[in-house]
């Protein structure tokens, strides 16, 4: 008898416990063939999924693609126009260019808009296109001070290897020598004689009609040997 009151007991206590187990863990019970009573859980909880931690390196949206526009780089904030002027005065005495021909060049290319940037490429004041900036050792195109510094220079180059045609210097900076050399003047091209007109215009002033010839533009030797290329 007290075997079987203790096996009731212990049947009510275990009862108990599992009356205060939540609904979705509650314990089936049955007796096995040995005549043993077991107990099982029948219909487990779902595992919960884990959160996956994202890495960063990979769960970050891909950049999207820069566009060359005139806001591509961090550049320079545009100088004042007074400033701007200061340095073409400086960088055209400094290369033996005339400054008002680099003026004439800078309106024509970039109405003086600093991030300026072509259909083709080109960048800044004097519209380097890339290559030749790399070749002039530009490093920002941008910048004020070396675009206008390497635009100067190349002008002075072309100059130089046309004799002082400015015409032929102009269709050389806007098509390149090269087309130059093959056409053996300005190129049939109506942008690159568009492009020479406008220059000799604001170079010599908005007097000039569009089918007179510019006014020549000399190369006169220093005492010092220095080359310059002046309208004067």
């Amino acid at each position: 008898m007290r075997i079987r009151s203790f096996a009731i007991l212990a049947m009510s206590l275990i009862m108990c416990a599992l009356a205060a187990i939540p609904a979705h863990a509650q314990l089936s019970s049955y007796v096995d063939d040995a005549g043993n009573l077991v107990f099982t859980n029948p219909n487990p909880a779902p595992e919960r999924p884990t959160a996956k931690k994202q890495n960063p390196a990979t769960s970050a949206q891909p950049a999207p693609t820069a566009q060359l526009t005139s806001a591509i780089t961090k550049d320079p904030a545009k100088p004042a126009p007074a400033e701007l002027d200061t340095l073409v005065q400086e960088t055209a005495q400094k290369h033996h260019v005339d400054p008002n021909l680099v003026r004439a060049v800078i309106s024509t290319e970039s109405n003086w808009n600093t991030a300026a940037v072509s259909r083709k490429g080109a960048q800044g004041l004097m519209q380097l296109i890339p290559e030749t900036a790399h070749t002039l050792g530009v490093g920002n195109a941008f910048d004020p001070a070396q675009n206008v510094d390497a635009g100067t220079r190349y002008l002075g180059m072309l100059l130089e290897r046309y004799n002082g045609d400015l015409n032929k210097a102009l269709a050389a900076y806007n098509a390149g020598p090269t087309v130059v050399d093959r056409f053996g003047g300005v190129p049939n091209f109506r942008e690159t004689r568009n492009y020479v007109q406008k220059v000799t215009s604001n170079y010599f002033g908005p007097g000039l009609e569009p089918q007179a010839p510019p006014p020549p533009i000399y190369r006169t030797v220093q005492a010092d040997g220095r080359i310059v290329f002046t309208n004067e």
